[in-house]
């Protein structure tokens, strides 16, 4: 079966109330029409086509790792025209036309399949996806003669009779090329001055061509998002889908009515989840690790058998196997942990590499740094990277004990087996297993706080004889 398929994009969306075009507004990570184009990517069409309005900036750019061409409706008249438009770009195509809408960001991949096989084994010319919609709504009804499609009368032209009826239009349509030329027939709605591409189907009729409608999938996978609480209702739906495939698949929630995950990531078996947890981009967690509450994972791989503990952020970045993350811990762009090692609370990482066993436990800077493995990093150590205008590169070799409130001014590199002295301040190379202080020699001067407390004694007296 060939197939091309159009992308109805062109609508301002003025409900939305925002300077950002409908179908740029974000679910789980992605735009509405990111998911539309990668649920119709699937399907392996001959061509797609997206039709845009001109002044929608921006869907071009989302889309511009989609094999997608763009068709500009110039003036908004309605789906019918923005139909015309897109099918004019097809040029002489032969075969099936799959028309889906830019703002039904839930539609199934495989409810596409699927339709597409019955339109197929039923040897039809214009096909619609339906649905059942008990409640007040917009959507056009589906008009029928006994069992027969006769016609879709959208909501605003509906009267009170037709308003009762439940089994509602998708948006999706397939067509045989021959009912593209149908287009053409259509004509403008006086009351709103556009081309309703629905009216295409009372033309079919009338026509003797064999029209349709199947009921499948559910309503929420065809909703439409038109409003702020359409998008956030959107998002809670698409989180839960998330959420349930994964716990089939043998990972554990604490509270999954909390918890965000996007498409992308890839989660182990056994692995735990506390509340609050936002997995994001093309993130992979391993088996068996535990994610507690408030941590957020961006484009970042995760081994083995890790801890990330409470309000830890990890980005771009990896932990090996059986790794302790946090809490309160912040790993940069660029950061590597190596296996069974330990970033403690309020550690910052960025484009570092920290070796196998290594701990870093309590308050400290790793900036452009190379940590091998077994090294202590005591509390309040930073590497001073940035000398204003260029980022040095700090060292350390393995089995490097490095005191507490130590800086280590790059470039700078430590050698294997050296000892730092609690607050020094580093700014030349030290030899393997040597051990350097920099800091001022300890003075002690005795009976110094009681002089003092004399001194202020004999003031506090004078001031009062004074007064007196």
């Amino acid at each position: 079966m060939k197939i091309a398929v159009i992308i109805l994009a062109a609508g301002l969306g003025t409900r939305m109330k925002s300077s950002i075009p409908k179908l740029l507004h974000k679910i789980c990570g992605k735009s509405l029409i990111q998911w539309v184009a990668g649920a119709v990517s699937t399907l392996n069409a001959q061509s797609t086509i997206v039709v845009v309005n001109p002044v929608s900036k921006g869907i071009k750019d989302s889309l511009s790792d989609s094999r997608v061409t763009f068709a500009i409706q110039k003036k908004p008249k309605g789906t019918g025209d923005a139909l015309r438009v897109g099918a004019a770009a097809l040029g002489d195509f032969r075969g099936t036309l799959l028309v889906v809408n830019g703002d039904t960001p839930l539609v199934e991949p495989s409810t596409l399949r699927d339709f597409l096989e019955i339109h197929k084994k039923n040897k039809e010319d214009l096909s619609i996806v339906s649905f059942f919609d008990e409640g007040r709504h917009s959507y056009g009804r589906i008009i029928r003669d006994g069992h027969k499609v006769k016609a879709i009368i959208e909501d605003r032209d509906a009267d009170a009779e037709q308003k009762m009826i439940q089994e509602v239009n998708s948006g999706i349509f397939a067509m045989e090329s021959p009912c593209i030329s149908l287009l053409n027939e259509i004509g403008i709605n006086e009351a709103k001055g556009e081309y309703y591409l629905t009216d295409i189907v009372n033309i079919a009729v009338k026509r003797e061509l064999k029209v349709d409608a199947h009921h499948l999938g559910s309503q929420m996978d065809f909703s439409g998002i038109n409003t702020r609480e359409d998008l956030h209702n959107a998002g809670l739906y698409l989180r839960d889908r998330i959420v349930n495939q994964w716990m089939s698949n043998g990972v554990s929630f604490v509270d999954r009515s909390s918890v965000f995950i996007h498409p992308e990531v890839k989660l182990g078996m056994d692995t735990l989840i506390y509340p609050n947890v936002h997995i994001e981009g093309e993130t992979i967690v391993g088996q068996r690790c535990t994610l507690f509450p408030n941590a957020r994972i961006i484009d970042s791989t995760i081994g083995n058998d890790v801890v990330i503990k409470d309000s830890t952020v990890i980005e771009s970045s990896t932990v090996r196997d059986r790794a302790t993350v946090g809490p309160f811990a912040h790993l940069r762009h660029g950061s590597v942990i190596g296996l069974a090692a330990r970033i403690g609370n309020f550690v910052e990482t960025k484009k570092s590499v920290i070796g196998d066993r290594t701990k870093a436990s309590h308050l400290t800077y790793l900036g452009d740094a190379e940590i091998g493995k077994d090294v202590n990093i005591g509390a309040g150590t930073i590497t001073c990277n940035y000398d204003g205008r260029k980022k040095h590169k700090t060292i350390v070799e393995d089995n490097v004990f490095v005191g507490s409130d130590t800086q280590l001014v790059a470039p700078v590199a430590v050698g294997k087996g050296a000892y730092i002295g609690a607050g020094s301040t580093i700014t030349r190379d030290v030899p393997p297993f040597a051990l350097s202080v920099s800091r001022a020699r300890q003075k002690n001067i005795e009976n110094w706080t009681l002089k003092r407390i004399k001194r202020v004694q004999s003031a506090e007296n004078k001031d009062k004889n004074e007064e007196e």
